[in-house]
């Protein structure tokens, strides 16, 4: 019997210790599973688990659900974005493939960042072909890769992006070549008396403008990613996806109004801000750099079915609905908040009159045109509350990876969007009045190109040699003794306008 006890006993604590070991090695893969949770930012719960029936393969799934927990943790440490196509397959790229756009989620964030590529337009069938043929990206899917990385406001680095990092960032690439605007099949043209033309319009129908209806539909497809839940969803773009913000704010704010969302919706223009054309040329240009913007978008309206905001239109009478393109006559229309970003000397706004930097020759009156454009900018964007206008020779910036080494007044970008961002927390879009150091209405108040110390440098085409401006102006063949700019009796003046910048 005694025997029988000690055979007892021992059986009874052999079964106490498999017990507590058990539970230890539950509780370590609790909070294992914990770690990765908080690490990712999923805060969703998993489902209970049945310990008196454990399912086969539990251990394997557990492995699994970890694994895919860190790939999503590590996923946040990089600037990867996925492709994901539309849902609905009537909107298209121009060419009938498949729009769609890039993702980088952060998970918990209720802020989202939407980019609006650039790419300027074509308006006509020779436009169009001939675009289709150079730089077909931007018209059709077919050869988009599967993943891109963000850089400058895209990045998810907080040393390159230290205020919009943490945000749920969607890259929409421009494959509808109508500055977002479009809003599908063009109505059909009434029948002209000439049979060139009749062809004509007929073959231009080959393609459909659909820019608008993708912002809609990528802002449908974003609802179970969490949009209806964000707190900020700021549009953003460049260049013509620039001018694509302006043009579609007030329809973003709408949609996502009417799906429930709580939410304020911003917008960034960066580069899109263009200015009617000086000089005067046919209205019948075959060529894109031989059309003047307001010609093209007179043109691409009729061919793309084009949309422009309520309140804009109802400004201009019919036919002259192209006047909402520009910034200076759309944007006091506009009741959602916008911050303009736009070099004084606009590379692109310089090309629209045949004015090429490293070009091979620069006439005076080219060079009075320039020096005249940073005037026609400041005067443009008096009245704009948030603006950020170096005076510099560049196009685009807040993509670069480099934008946060640009300042207008002692103040980078980023720093200004901050203090933007702040003041609209409570801010009435009228007022201009500031935190104590936290600007965010900067001009550059020199005249000059790149009179800001800032400024990218100019780089020579052919040799790849940094430039001057003056040694720049030297190799585009103007006369600088003759203008009153030689480097030897100016010296002084250059210096002091320098100075005064950035």
């Amino acid at each position: 019997m005694r025997i029988l006890g000690q055979v007892a006993f021992l059986l009874l604590l052999g079964c106490i210790c498999c017990q507590n070991n058990r539970n230890a090695k539950s509780g370590g893969k609790s909070s294992k599973k914990t770690g990765n949770q908080n690490q990712s930012g999923d805060v969703a719960q998993s489902p209970p688990e049945d310990d008196t029936h454990p399912a086969p393969g539990r251990a394997a799934a557990e492995s699994g659900r970890e694994a895919a927990a860190a790939g999503r943790a590590a996923a946040q440490q990089t600037d990867e974005m996925r492709l994901h196509h539309l849902r609905n397959t009537q909107v298209t790229c121009n060419d009938g493939t498949a729009a769609g756009f890039y993702l980088k989620e952060f998970r918990g964030s209720r802020r989202w960042l939407l980019f609006l590529e650039g790419g300027w337009c074509c308006y006509n069938k020779e436009t169009c072909d001939s675009r289709y043929q150079n730089i077909p990206r931007l018209m059709s899917s077919s050869g988009w890769p599967q993943t891109k990385r963000g850089s400058g406001i895209l990045s998810s680095q907080a040393e390159e992006n230290p205020h919009w990092h943490n945000a749920n960032i969607v890259f929409i690439p421009y494959c509808s070549s109508d500055v977002w605007s479009g809003t599908g099949p063009a109505p059909t043209p009434p029948r002209p008396r000439q049979g060139r033309e009749k062809e004509k319009d007929r073959n231009a129908t080959d393609y459909t403008f659909m820019g608008s209806l993708i912002i809609r539909e990528v802002i449908n497809d974003l609802v179970p990613k969490g949009i209806k839940q964000a707190k900020v969803v700021m549009l953003t773009g460049t260049s013509a996806g620039g001018t694509g913000v302006l043009l579609n704010i007030e329809k973003v704010a709408s949609q996502l109004e009417l799906l429930g969302a709580e939410t304020q919706v911003r917008g960034l223009v960066d580069s899109g801000w263009f200015l009617e054309s000086k000089q005067q040329r046919s209205p019948d240009c075959p060529e894109t750099v031989s059309c003047s913007p307001e010609d093209a978008i007179k043109k691409g309206l009729r061919l793309w079915n084009g949309a422009v905001p309520d309140k804009c239109r109802q400004l201009y009478k019919r036919g002259e609905e192209w006047q909402c393109f520009f910034g200076h006559k759309l944007y006091a229309t506009l009741t959602s908040p916008v911050f303009v970003v736009q070099w004084l000397f606009d590379e692109e706004q310089l090309r629209v009159e045949n004015i090429y930097l490293g070009g091979q020759s620069l006439s005076e009156q080219q060079w009075l045109y320039m020096q005249n454009l940073g005037k026609e900018f400041k005067n443009s964007l008096r009245d704009v509350t948030a603006v950020f206008a170096p005076s510099c020779l560049s196009h685009t910036l807040i993509t670069k990876s480099n934008w946060m080494n640009f300042q207008v007044k002692g103040t980078t970008l980023p720093r200004a969007l901050q203090c933007w961002d702040r003041s609209l927390q409570d801010a009435n879009r009228n007022n201009r009045t500031t935190a104590k150091g936290c600007p965010f209405h900067l001009v550059d108040t020199c005249q000059w190109p790149q009179c800001n110390p800032t400024c990218p440098a100019l780089v020579d085409q052919a040799t790849q040699q940094e430039l001057t401006l003056l040694q720049m102006l030297v190799a585009m063949g103007l006369d600088l003794q003759r203008l009153g700019l030689s480097p030897q009796g100016n010296a002084g003046s250059l210096a002091s306008m320098v100075s005064n910048g950035g």
